[in-house]
């Protein structure tokens, strides 16, 4: 499918124009001023590229492509301007990022040019964000599986911080909500340099020695220093490094809005940790949001109101009991799998992976395990 231009002007005339002239190399939409043009957006796009004409009644070039870039910041921005509009054009480029301005009139050869040189771009920005988006979650994805085999237990919390933080992120409306939740996934990432036994004794409670205490401390550095090369991540690994102390302004966040959300992220980062670590000891959810705000003093007060309303985990789905040779990917485990030992082996709510599938047919042909396994046959929303 051939990517699409927006024209915009309050003339039908000079659309029509622009239809004849560059119909035949370009899928072209038109819309007769801002309005219409971001109905247009909505219904039918996305758009490769948008021109604006600069002088419009009701709406200026400047005030819609504002608009474009906030509704579609990959859609390529370009304004057409008379020479009387400049310092207009001027304020276009530095408010609404427009890739190109061009006076009128302007020339077939001249906007044919541009048009191909905006696909370019577009076609350039979504390759890269398609691109970076399929490394960022394989990375995720392998992480997490590494966790899961390593240290079952550190991945069971960053599996219910998840939830704590998905519930969060759409209670209090944030953006970017893969970054948060991303953020809670791997936040456990650190634990697998300890001891499987010193992780289960932290979240049952018990009292670690000063030197386990101290490698226990550091997993969140760890965890940091592993994520902030992977492209996109250094937001989430500040955050992941915060996720135990009062987050700080960061300065090295150029961008306003990114530093003020991963400083809030760090910190719905640690309450949900933290609302874990009270449910795991036995309190109820209005309890534990009450001592989290006892603990936390200063903490947006949306927050534990938010974790209050968090409903249990049901662990839906039909359950049954499975023989460990026919567990399959897509099941979940409903039960928490340890070895004769007492060593764990995979945690409930676990999704059932190919390496888990191995682990578990493993341990059973060792018989340290019994054969039947209660899972449920529907992933959990």
């Amino acid at each position: 499918m051939l990517e699409k231009v927006l024209f915009v002007d309050d003339e039908p005339a000079i659309l029509q124009g622009h239809q004849r002239l560059l119909r035949r190399e370009f899928d072209i939409d038109t819309a007769v001023g801002g309005a219409e043009a971001l109905i247009a957006l909505e219904k039918n796009g996305p758009y490769a590229v948008v021109v604006s004409d600069m002088r419009m009644p009701e709406m200026t070039g400047v005030e819609l492509l504002i608009q474009v870039k906030a509704r579609a910041p990959d859609t390529v921005r370009v304004v057409l301007t008379g020479q009387a509009d400049m310092e207009a054009a001027i304020n276009a480029v530095n408010e609404g990022n427009i890739f190109r301005f061009l006076t009128k009139p302007c020339s077939k050869e001249v906007l044919a040019k541009t048009v191909n040189a905006g696909l370019v771009q577009y076609r350039l920005v979504t390759a890269e964000k398609v691109l970076l988006d399929k490394t960022l979650r394989g990375s995720v994805h392998v992480l997490a599986e590494v966790l899961s085999l390593v240290n079952p237990a550190a991945f069971s919390r960053a599996v219910r911080v998840r939830r704590y933080m998905h519930h969060l992120v759409e209670r209090l409306g944030l953006g970017d909500p893969w970054r948060f939740e991303v953020a809670a996934m791997m936040s456990q990432l650190g634990c697998v340099t300890l001891h499987p036994h010193t992780i289960e004794a932290v979240y049952a409670g018990e009292g670690l020695s000063p030197a386990e205490q101290a490698r226990f401390d550091s997993h969140p550095k760890i965890a940091a220093g592993l994520l902030a090369s992977i492209p996109r991540m250094e937001p989430i690994a500040w955050m992941i490094a915060h996720q135990m102390e009062d987050a700080p302004a960061d300065p090295s966040f150029a961008d306003r809005d990114t530093a003020s959300a991963v400083q809030f992220g760090a910190t719905i980062l640690r309450a949900s940790l933290l609302f874990d670590e009270l449910l795991t000891a036995g309190s109820s959810g209005s309890k534990a949001a009450t001592e989290i705000a006892r603990r936390l003093p200063g903490l947006d007060p949306r927050i534990c109101q938010s974790l209050e309303e968090l409903e249990p985990d049901q662990g839906g789905g039909e359950q049954q009991n499975c023989p460990v040779a026919q567990l399959a990917p897509g099941m979940i485990l409903r039960q928490e799998v340890r070895a004769k030992g007492g060593k764990l082996i995979a945690t409930k709510g676990q999704d059932i992976t190919l390496p888990l599938i191995l682990k578990l047919k493993i341990a059973h042909e060792k018989g340290t395990i019994p054969g039947d396994i209660v899972v449920s046959t529907q992933p959990v929303a």
